[in-house]
């Protein structure tokens, strides 16, 4: 009760900054509740209370998104109306990877390894997949392919679970969190012999470093899943409220179809990203 009351969907959404610190705030009070309390299944149990906290604010706000389908006026861009939350959502989204990987550089070898087990398979796994002879067209077609798996996830969730959409997003935070803090860990050692204000640079010049590489393609894909979620949890909301076969949910229907073109549309620009720029430049 305490969390969820926190910020409303109007306050959430005309403030980002707030948003970013809140899913900070909820991924850093998940990592060190499954730690003390979960510990061996504390790489899972972080991303369940880390989307356990935002669920309500989540819920909350795609019931404030799916009003405005019949509030705004004929004619009125629904995406215009709907891209507040779309931010909202990317910022809780921002706050959370940028916590698991803070903490993924900052604790003990050791215990990150252990708390990001599971994440760090995950990543392993997705690296032996695109290793070999590849054509860039071939990679573009297997990133893009999975990446729709993930986006249909997404909607399915969404759908099925109302805000169930949190929780994949969450899961993606702490992947690319986890990526982000061995990258920034690994590249670290180079500075291991610098001292002072030297030190703090080569710290903060790697930081930056290791969330550009991913933020170059992966702002992008993440908010192709926020725009997918965001139809799914919409289109759930009008069947909630009984608004199927109706006039109304027609509109409902047209809101969602836009959203999940502009979804894959956004996907595959990340995928060329991934692909053809991302390499390029790191």
């Amino acid at each position: 009760m305490v969390l969820e009351s926190l910020l409303s969907p109007p306050r959430a959404e005309r403030n980002p900054l707030a948003v970013f610190l809140l899913g900070a705030a909820y991924a850093t009070l998940a990592i060190f509740l499954s730690m003390w309390i979960f510990e061996e299944q504390s790489s899972m149990v972080m991303v369940f209370l880390s989307a356990l906290a935002a669920l309500p604010l989540m819920y909350h706000t795609l019931r404030f998104e799916e009003s405005k389908d019949f509030t705004v006026p004929e004619g009125q861009s629904m995406l215009r109306e709907h891209a507040p939350a779309m931010f909202f959502y990317l910022a809780l989204f921002a706050g959370m990877a940028v916590a698991f990987s803070f903490w993924y550089s900052a604790l003990p070898t050791d215990v990150a390894s252990g708390l990001f087990r599971v994440q760090s398979q995950t990543i392993s796994n997705l690296n032996q997949h695109v290793t070999g002879k590849i054509t860039q067209t071939a990679l573009l077609s297997k990133i893009f392919l999975n990446n729709i798996k993930v986006l249909i996830f997404c909607i399915l969730f969404s759908f099925l679970y109302g805000s169930g959409a949190i929780f994949i997003l969450t899961w993606n935070a702490s992947v690319i969190g986890a990526a982000a803090g061995n990258f920034m860990r690994s590249h670290m050692a180079k500075f291991a012999s610098a001292a002072g204000l030297q030190k703090a640079g080569a710290y903060f010049y790697v930081g930056s470093l290791s969330i550009l590489r991913y933020a170059v393609h992966g702002i992008p894909e993440i908010f192709a899943y926020i725009i997918a979620g965001l139809a799914g949890g919409i289109l759930s909301m009008a069947i909630v409220k009984h608004d199927f076969g109706t006039g109304r949910f027609e509109k409902v229907l047209l809101d969602v179809s836009d959203l999940v073109l502009l979804a894959v549309l956004v996907l595959f620009i990340a995928a060329l990203l991934e692909v053809f720029v991302t390499p390029a430049l790191f």
